[in-house]
């Protein structure tokens, strides 16, 4: 299902993310026009020290069928955030991606 397949890229992205390899985490990320790189993205993710701990929910977008909104719990500095933290997951042409 979408849900499932938006929750399976955000669980691939935050295990892959310690590597900080973007040849791996660059085909998990939106590109488009002013958005970071992966590089920048991974520099910031982990100079904050984000992890996932585990997904709350995952459901469409009600107002695009082409988007799937993941909630999730992190952790940040090694303390988990009181509250649940979204992630927004895009279908592109070659699948599915996430927007950070």
């Amino acid at each position: 299902s979408k849900a499932e397949a938006g929750e399976a890229v955000v669980r691939r992205f935050f295990q892959a993310l310690p590597s900080g390899d973007c040849a791996v985490l660059g085909p998990l990320l939106v590109k488009a026009p002013g958005l970071p790189s992966c590089e920048d993205t991974v520099k910031d993710l982990r100079e904050h020290d984000l992890h996932l701990v585990d997904i709350v929910e995952a459901k469409v977008d009600g107002r695009d069928p082409d988007a799937v909104l993941v909630r999730a719990r992190v952790s940040q500095g090694g303390k988990e955030r009181p509250e649940p933290y979204f992630f927004r997951v895009e279908r592109q042409a070659d699948g599915w991606r996430l927007r950070l």
